[in-house]
């Protein structure tokens, strides 16, 4: 691995665009909200395809959405730290393909989550509270409104809330590093101590899948997350078999 790249302005070309991209949609998503009042991360964001505002453009487009600064700064901070040393060890294309797998596999993963409790809130609605939430519950969502059935209310959410950011993407990143480079050390910030990236890989994945499992109806998408790890392991795999070296 050389040193050829140095520093932000320095950045090898891919990690460099995703992220001046994610940095220009905040912008839009903050002008947009208060020139024109429209929220972009509605139309951007993607919906569970059963939701009648779902359009298939929404595949792509939610990865370049977020829901404020901090969410696009933490997401682009680890893509600036861990990704740049894969683009240079795989190169601009095979690095491009990788992240959108682990994006494209963390959005499914999420997909096939929410469609488990779609089905699941579907047996404790008469078809009338269907047919109200379908008409109205977009509405309300917009009013920050909600129901106050409860099965009624997580099929608003199911249907009416919109999944954005590049997180699945980025931890399938975090992961190809603990894969790659297994024994380099990583200085945490809470808590300040070092731990190998094989560890670190393995700590936040394991407390990702937890989350995952104990917190199904968070606002955070911990299910894209694992999916994104999973994702872009089950592509590392198949790099590892077809090609003599990784990179």
């Amino acid at each position: 691995m050389n040193g050829y790249y140095r520093g932000f302005f320095g950045m090898p070309p891919v990690v460099k665009n995703i992220i001046y991209i994610n940095i220009l949609m905040l912008l839009a998503y903050y002008a947009a909200a208060s020139v024109f009042d429209i929220d972009l991360n509605r139309i951007l964001g993607i919906y569970f395809p059963k939701s009648d505002q779902f359009r298939p453009i929404q595949i792509l487009t939610h990865m370049f959405m977020h829901g404020g600064f901090w969410h696009l700064f933490f997401n682009m901070f680890a893509l600036y730290m861990f990704g740049q040393v894969l683009e240079q060890v795989w190169g601009p294309r095979r690095f491009l393909i990788y992240y959108f797998v682990c994006g494209l596999g963390a959005m499914a993963t999420h997909m096939a989550v929410m469609a488990i409790q779609y089905y699941r809130v579907l047996a404790y609605i008469t078809p009338d509270q269907l047919q109200e939430v379908i008409d109205n519950g977009y509405v309300y969502s917009l009013q920050m409104k909600a129901y106050l059935d409860p099965a009624m209310k997580e099929l608003q959410t199911i249907l009416y809330t919109p999944t954005v950011g590049a997180s699945g993407a980025v931890f399938g990143v975090l992961l190809a590093f603990g894969v790659l480079f297994p024994n380099t050390q990583l200085m945490l910030l809470f808590p300040p101590i070092p731990m190998k990236a094989k560890y670190f890989v393995m700590l936040y994945g394991g407390l990702e899948f937890y989350m995952a499992i104990t917190q199904p109806g968070s606002s955070v998408a911990h299910a894209a997350h694992v999916g994104g790890m999973i994702f872009g392991y089950i592509l590392i795999v198949i790099w590892r078999k077809t090609t003599k070296t990784l990179y």
